[in-house]
């Protein structure tokens, strides 16, 4: 594995100092930050996703923890080269990373939080090496929305061809994704996940400046024809054996978990509702950290 402090010409999305990846996923952009046992934050998927998305917590946990914020393969400051993105390209990377931090930093299990879709690939990764993780805090996780089951033959996704091959056109697909990355645009979605017109401006403006980064496009029309989703997630969830927390928000797009019910009789998971939009730690920082501070202090 190659490590180099240079990533290329996206500004900072949050703190720390910035280390290059290679593997199997590519190049992955990390920021490390802090001192003490390790924890890995992975940001959300969206159209204009970074490790921005976990800076509360970077900055919070950096004080009594070596803090790891990766940025996921076609996000931030990691490879946007045009490829195929799947959910087997995301674990890959969420592997790479722990294997890194293992190598470098102690061989020691690590905590690991992942906000939304991201909860998936962390999720697969800890069932693949269940070793190296000492828990998993899941934030406003995908799967649990509606009441069908998503039992697939393993490794699959939802994919749909067409919606893809149709987004992507002949030649119109970045133009598109242009236009859903206005920063009005990128407003009226924040303003969505937080169920609130208060959002974070410094998140907006990173927002807006990723989006505009060459090869941005190419990785959210993956998600957009949900070629970023595993079709397998309920088997994935109900085989994780580390302890579990589950958090999520009252307000806003993402507020659907009947499906908690799949996993909620487990020993092993911990459930937290806040009063807040689908990023609790953004709205109540304080209480969140108590909240999450209490699981990692059981385990």
């Amino acid at each position: 594995m190659k490590t180099r402090s240079s990533v290329g010409r996206i500004s900072r999305a949050i703190s720390g100092v910035r280390t290059e990846l290679s593997g199997p996923a590519g190049r992955l952009n990390l920021y490390v930050a802090g001192k003490g046992p390790p924890l890995i934050l992975l940001h959300s998927i969206n159209a204009a996703a970074s490790a921005a998305e976990v800076r509360p917590l970077q900055e919070y946990y950096r004080s009594t923890h070596k803090v790891f914020a990766l940025d996921l393969p076609g996000f931030g400051g990691s490879e946007r080269s045009d490829r195929v993105y799947t959910p087997r390209l995301m674990t890959d990377a969420v592997l790479v990373a722990v294997d890194y931090i293992r190598t470098h930093f102690g061989s020691q299990p690590v905590d690991a939080l992942a906000v939304s879709l991201s909860c998936e690939y962390l999720a697969r990764a800890a069932t693949e090496m269940p070793t190296a993780f000492r828990s998993l805090a899941l934030v406003s996780p995908t799967g649990f929305s509606g009441r069908s089951t998503r039992r697939g033959p393993p490794g699959s996704t939802l994919f749909i061809p067409w919606l893809y091959r149709l987004l992507r056109g002949p030649g119109w697909g970045e133009t598109l994704y242009r236009g859903l990355t206005r920063p009005g645009v990128i407003r009226y979605f924040l303003q969505r996940t937080w169920g609130s017109k208060q959002i974070d401006r410094r998140l907006w403006a990173c927002d807006v400046e990723m989006a505009r980064a060459p090869g941005a496009w190419y990785a959210p029309l993956y998600f957009l024809s949900a070629g970023l989703f595993s079709a397998d997630i309920h088997t994935v969830y109900e085989r994780l054996t580390m302890p579990v927390w589950m958090s999520h928000g009252e307000r806003g797009d993402f507020t659907d978990f009947r499906n908690v019910r799949l996993v909620e009789g487990r020993p092993n998971w911990r459930f937290r509702r806040f009063a807040t939009g689908a990023l609790p730690y953004f709205e109540l920082l304080e209480s969140f950290c108590a909240e999450y501070d209490a699981f990692l202090m059981a385990r």
